[in-house]
């Protein structure tokens, strides 16, 4: 072989050497900004867990697992994610919002799920709370009066590949009677009373929690039980939710 002939050998291999390293790098920061936001997303929410909900008193070991579980930034627009795993409320679309991940928690443990409930809730929103449920229990059926937000939370839901969840764009002051009784249930709106027909739809034994009193200041988070019948009330904690709109503004309790 000629001394030309190495040369260019040698340019061709060191050109090939060098494609092949620059492919590398690229490739390397082309999925590292993946790999990094979702490290970064599953450090939050277990700093959310620990601090946030844990270090506040919930115990419930399946509330704690499926809190650190749910992708909560998916459940948020994303001007807003990078607060995804803050302890605040969040706005969503149509002046709503996403209830922050301690009363989020607060909420659930106290409904004191079985994995073989079913648990109807009013007030879809963004979809996460239903989210919550369904990684807990059989059945998950949630009512959203505002046909956009029950519209997007269904995809949003169907997407993540919750199959175990039913989204109606209804007023959820009625419930869903075709699925009642229900184990439990979760009204994630202000209410000035507890409306009649989900007392009639919860089991009896069940439990119902509701955030309860003004609709335009604070209200108080109360957990239903019912029992021969009859309904027990329980006080928990003040709270402030967005109103429950519909057919709960027409009537007094």
């Amino acid at each position: 072989m000629s001394s030309m002939a190495r040369l260019n050998k040698g340019r061709n291999y060191k050109a090939i050497k060098w494609i092949t390293l620059s492919i590398m790098i690229f490739a390397s920061f082309l999925f590292l900004p993946v790999a990094s936001a979702s490290d970064r997303y599953e450090r939050e929410r277990l700093r959310m867990v620990e601090k946030d909900i844990k270090a506040r008193g919930i115990s419930d070991e399946r509330v704690l697992s499926v809190m650190a579980k749910v992708p909560r930034h998916l459940f948020v627009d994303r001007r807003y994610r990078s607060q995804a795993y803050a302890d605040h409320p969040l706005p969503i679309d149509e002046g709503q919002t996403i209830s922050q991940p301690y009363i989020v928690a607060l909420m659930t443990e106290l409904l004191r799920l079985k994995p073989t409930d079913r648990v109807l809730e009013i007030g879809t929103g963004s979809g996460y709370q239903a989210a919550v449920l369904a990684e807990m229990v059989m059945e998950v059926y949630t009512i959203e009066i505002r046909e956009r937000l029950a519209r997007k939370a269904r995809r949003l839901l169907e997407k993540l590949g919750y199959k175990n969840i039913k989204v109606k764009h209804a007023d959820g002051y009625f419930g869903w009677k075709e699925y009642a009784p229900f184990d439990a249930i979760i009204v994630t709106a202000a209410a000035n009373h507890i409306p009649p027909p989900l007392v009639k739809q919860l089991k009896e034994g069940g439990r119902l929690v509701i955030p309860l009193g003004s609709t335009v200041f604070y209200q108080i988070l109360t957990v239903v039980t019912k029992k021969d019948g009859k309904i027990i009330a329980k006080q928990i904690a003040p709270v402030a939710f967005v109103p429950m709109v519909g057919e709960i503004t027409k009537r007094k309790d």
